[in-house]
């Protein structure tokens, strides 16, 4: 059995777990990465789409190029890296975890750290979770998968093709699809407004004239050993019309109905989770009740843009060097208000400069933003346009907090008007 010690461990070598791990390393901190693939920089290598990078390196790249940038950081630095490794268990307490992983090269191994940055990315929701009728053909796949199967092994899941659901990665696998030749005849939305980017449903749907069918369902999955087509099915005031139900014929169905974060090791680690995210509840450092255990990226909550995640990822690792190095703040609890679905992280630090996301619930123009501290309001912002699938993002900078009485909850109140 391998047996090493670090100050921290980051699970998952994506975006977030890279970032994480070089602001660690910087730090003046040892650190490793644990990675279950057999290959580094995690979904971005499959999003051969550009789009990525206008922020974090003023470039428009696609995912690989993205991800090379750092892990070309990452090889020179080098941090010690375990691919096709999967961690089977998080043990001990404050200041004594140990990672206890399993991989093909070293067999079982045992990571003493200090710290564990956990990493690890989401997941797709799939057919069981949307509870869509039909028997089981193949032919059904999730958007990431098909996206997978088409750009990293070299497989054409289908020849005409029915996406589910408008979030971003069925609109990119639309356009692609229809790229390599295959024919998309709709993409069906259950809500009355798209789930993904604006810029995505221009320039993948609008762009190649693919409709998209807003407030309407797929009732029925039609087909024996192989997909042969969908039943689709308008909303009525959120009810199934069954009446005007029309037919599409395809041989393969792309489920693109959302993201999870992947907290299973979470829960077993005893990380408490939020329950509007999906991911851990964390303080303003980005550590969740768990002492030592810190949390970033897509297994923190969903993220819109990549850029944001390495952004997040960074300021974890720093956090995580302030952790080790003994210091703390003062924090005060934040909560989403009015038509906010959630905000992250669950806490805010006055004397820091804070980055706030929140998820709206609403779609709604010229929407403004109220911050409140115990009910007094304190900072407005306009905003020209939310909606669901787009997150916000806010910075407020230590000068903009007004005095904190002692004694008081101080919490701080997000809400859209």
């Amino acid at each position: 059995m391998l047996e090493k010690s670090y100050d921290a461990v980051v699970i998952g070598c994506g975006a977030a777990g890279m970032a994480a791990a070089l602001a660690v390393h910087e730090g003046g901190r040892s650190v490793a990465i644990v990675e279950r693939e057999d290959f580094l920089g995690g979904i971005l290598m499959q999003c051969i789409h550009n789009g990525f990078g206008i922020h974090e390196f003023g470039a428009d790249l696609t995912g690989p190029e993205f991800a090379e940038r750092l892990l070309s950081k990452i090889l020179a630095a080098g941090i010690d890296i375990y691919p096709d490794t999967s961690v089977m268990d998080i043990s001990g307490g404050k200041d004594a975890r140990v990672v206890t992983a399993c991989g093909a090269a070293h067999g079982v191994i045992r990571l003493a750290c200090r710290a564990v940055v956990l990493a690890m990315g989401c997941r797709e929701r799939n057919r069981g979770n949307v509870a869509i009728a039909g028997s089981r053909p193949a032919g059904v796949f999730t958007a990431g998968l098909a996206q997978r199967l088409m750009n990293l092994d070299g497989w054409l899941p289908g020849r005409r093709v029915v996406v589910i659901g408008s979030g971003d990665i069925g609109l990119i696998m639309a356009r692609r699809l229809t790229l390599v030749g295959a024919e998309v005849p709709a993409v069906v939305e259950i809500m009355p407004y798209p789930s993904g980017l604006a810029r995505n449903i221009s320039q993948c749907l609008n762009d190649f004239s693919i409709p998209l069918h807003l407030s309407h369902i797929v009732s029925r999955i039609i087909g024996q050993d192989r997909v042969e087509g969908v039943t689709v099915t308008p909303l009525v005031d959120g009810a199934p019309d069954y009446a005007r139900s029309f037919h599409l014929s395809c041989d393969t169905v792309l489920l693109s109905v959302g993201l999870i974060p992947e907290n299973e090791l979470s829960r077993k680690a005893g990380v408490p989770l939020n329950d509007d995210t999906g991911g851990p509840r964390v303080d303003a450092d980005l550590m969740s009740a768990a002492p030592g255990i810190f949390a970033c990226g897509n297994v923190l909550h969903v993220h819109d843009l990549v850029d944001f995640v390495v952004d997040e990822g960074r300021r974890c690792g720093r956090a995580v060097v302030r952790y080790l190095s003994g210091e703390s703040v003062r924090q005060f609890r934040l909560a989403a208000g009015a038509n906010l679905r959630s905000v992250v992280p669950s806490f805010y630090a006055p004397d820091r400069e804070n980055i706030i996301f929140m998820r709206p619930m609403i779609v709604k123009n010229d929407a403004v933003l109220s911050l409140r501290i115990d009910g007094t309001e304190f900072k407005r912002k306009k905003l020209m346009h939310v909606q669901p699938s787009e997150m916000i993002r806010l910075v407020i900078k230590p000068a903009e907090f007004p005095a904190l009485e002692a004694g008081r909850e101080n919490v701080l109140e997000a809400a859209i008007e």
